[in-house]
């Protein structure tokens, strides 16, 4: 598997290894790397997005169609939205330099990095052990007074690094609201019949399960805009508070002259948000989600309502549990992470990444556990593995048989994925009524890939 940019990896179906293909002229005219052999296409041969498409949507679709369905998202869920409203990256996660003990925090920064599988250090390590080093200062503070002051000037820091931070995810939710009313509108719908394909389940299947980890709302704004409705562990209308025991709440209906026979509502999806979220706070001993509008210039002003006066940055529910296993353990980190292993560690469940690098150790020994099961499978959507963490994992996992690979500018990319390779978004009864037409007729099977749906291959 290369780490060059510019190649493509596909591993679907009953493909051994997994296949290398380039744009040989910047025009979706691929061919296969050298020395590579793949059964369904020449070696000599140049294809396009219709060739991939029979290998790629009715796999999918019939993934999709798992009994238990989860979607893992990313940082580059984000970064693929942005980038279609504004052609710009989301601002990144740098180093900051701190006054005090700046080169013991940079230092267990890089080598808390290095254990999770990633080169540098990130403002989101920093974070973290500028929190430790604060609760060791505090214990030795009764036997070295002089730490008190050194203490106070660190929490002040942390403070303007933690509004800094909240600043730059506001930003990048900004530049999406202020970018061009045509690219914005192209951005929400590409992002609206991404999680439709997802969400797009028949009533007798489990609901699909979002996870993020993301801090940014695009995934809950995404939703507002498809009608998707988001289930997590809130409750309450102007500050909702976060609960532990509402996990099973759902959404049913009672159809027309039926009566105790709820069916599940459609367009709903269970939503967590593994590492918090943006407009999370810690408030009076309660995990509370507060009123910040989506693209808001700054997070201060919100914290100023009532319920939450007296809250500050060092109060927001944003903090990185990336590198620490013992970090997850604490409330309601511990509640977030149980869900996503409760959620994919199943039988005949499917779990999509996208945009995911797997540098989160404790993400990834739950999908690895996940793999034990031999009837659930992992399907990988990513636009790089510039850092090989991919490649990595996929190795080290050796379930090779479970493991759906979708990675490169072209099989990664938000736009092409939707257009060509995602299953359709809407539950489409009509093409299956169709189907059993034709078939019916004629004795024939329709197999452009194009006339089934997701519902047809669950069917079928």
């Amino acid at each position: 598997m290369s780490k060059e940019n510019d190649v493509n990896i596909i591993k679907t179906r009953d493909d051994k290894t997994p296949i290398q293909f380039v744009d040989g002229d910047g025009k979706q005219k691929f061919k296969l790397c050298k020395d590579m052999d793949c059964p369904w296409l020449d070696a000599d041969a140049e294809f396009g997005p219709e060739k991939l498409r029979p290998r790629i949507e009715p796999w999918l679709t019939a993934l999709f169609q798992s009994e238990h369905l989860a979607l893992l998202a990313g940082s580059g869920l984000s970064n693929a939205v942005h980038l279609l409203a504004t052609e710009n990256s989301l601002p990144g996660m740098s180093e900051v330099a701190f006054t005090n003990f700046n080169d013991a925090i940079s230092n267990k920064a890089r080598e808390s990095a290095k254990r999770a599988g990633r080169e540098e250090g990130n403002i989101e390590d920093q974070i973290r052990v500028v929190n430790e080093l604060i609760r060791g200062g505090e214990i030795l503070s009764s036997r070295y007074p002089d730490l008190d002051k050194h203490l106070e000037s660190l929490k002040s820091e942390l403070k303007t690094v933690l509004e800094d931070f909240a600043g730059a995810v506001l930003k990048g939710e900004n530049g999406l609201i202020s970018s061009l009313p045509e690219k914005r509108e192209e951005a929400f719908n590409y992002l609206v019949s991404f999680l439709m394909s997802f969400a797009s389940r028949t009533g007798t299947r489990d609901r699909l399960q979002v996870f993020t980890t993301n801090y940014d709302r695009f995934i809950e704004a995404g939703a507002d805009i498809a009608g998707l409705h988001l289930i997590d562990r809130f409750v309450g209308v102007l500050t909702p508070v976060f609960r532990s025991s509402r996990l099973e709440v759902d959404m049913h209906y009672n159809p027309p002259g039926i009566r105790g026979e709820p069916r599940y509502l459609e367009g709903v999806a269970r939503f967590t948000k593994l590492h918090g979220s943006l407009d999370w706070i810690s408030t009076e001993g309660q995990i509370r989600k507060f009123g910040l509008p989506f693209g808001s210039e700054n997070i201060m002003p919100y914290l100023n309502a009532p319920g939450l006066r007296g809250s500050e940055a060092l109060d927001l529910m944003i903090y990185p549990n990336a590198a620490k296993d013992r970090e997850t353990a604490s409330y309601p980190y511990v509640e977030l992470f149980r869900d996503f292993a409760a959620a994919v560690c199943r039988p005949n469940s499917t779990l999509v990444t996208f945009g995911y690098s797997f540098g989160d150790e404790h993400i990834n020994r739950v999908i690895e556990d996940m793999l034990t099961i031999p009837s659930s499978h992992l399907v990988i959507i990513s636009y790089g593995d510039p850092l090989g963490r991919i490649k990595q994992t996929y190795e080290k996992l050796g379930r090779y048989a479970q493991i759906t690979l979708l990675v490169g500018p072209h099989l990664g990319d938000l736009r092409t994925l939707v257009d060509n390779y995602l299953p359709k978004p809407a539950i489409d009864r009509t093409t299956f009524k169709m189907s059993e037409l034709l078939k019916a007729r004629w004795g024939t099977f329709q197999a452009d890939s194009s006339l089934q749906t997701s519902e047809d291959r669950n069917n079928q």
